[in-house]
């Protein structure tokens, strides 16, 4: 038996009721990944990719049937505790946006939001956001221009990918354990161990 995490809806995915804490899920049926069983993730930034709601669950499970790199599948899952996650996922974002604020230049409204996490300053900032993706999107199509013109010089091109590589990964590897301190920071708030 493991500890997991794995995110909800209103319902399961089978549309089925979600059990209380503390009581055990059984799948009986064929279990396929990605299709049936009980789906989970050990890591809380792993479940968050297959999150069909924000209710993040603490799980244990039992007879494990697969695993792959980012998710598993078992035949019985318990909900130890569970919280609705959408301020968390606010704050994981707002920290996200602010790791990388050095590359982009936001208005002062989006600044404000992800400085405080007002909600009156939200809906502004959705606008402005959707505004710099916008020249975002004009930018990677110059850097995908930019990208095949270095096709040709291919050594100069390895060089970038492997730095950029290796920064995305470094970047990842913060992201992901950010996430899981703030998961395991709201857990243990509740009295509970991950």
């Amino acid at each position: 038996m493991i500890r997991a995490f794995h995110f909800v809806g209103a319902t399961l995915r089978d549309d089925s009721p979600i059990p209380p804490d503390g009581e055990w899920l059984t799948f009986s049926g064929e279990c396929v990944m990605c299709q049936s069983g009980l789906h989970w993730s050990r890591h809380p930034f792993d479940a968050l990719r297959y999150a069909p709601g924000t209710t993040l669950c603490l799980d244990d499970v039992d007879e494990i049937v697969e695993e792959q790199s980012d998710k598993g599948l078992s035949r019985r899952r318990l909900i130890v505790a569970r919280f609705d996650a959408t301020d968390l996922l606010r704050e994981y974002g707002r920290w996200c946006a602010m790791s990388v604020i050095h590359l982009w230049d936001p208005s002062q409204v989006v600044r404000d939001y992800l400085t405080t996490g007002n909600d009156e300053f939200r809906a502004a900032a959705g606008s402005a956001a959707y505004s710099a993706y916008s020249a975002y999107s004009a930018y990677s199509a110059a850097y995908s221009a930019a990208r095949s013109a270095a096709d040709s010089a291919r050594s100069a091109y390895s060089a970038a990918r492997s730095a950029y590589s290796a920064a995305d990964s470094a970047a990842r590897s913060q992201q992901r354990a950010h996430f899981l301190s703030l998961v395991t920071a709201k857990f243990s708030a509740m009295g509970v161990t991950v």
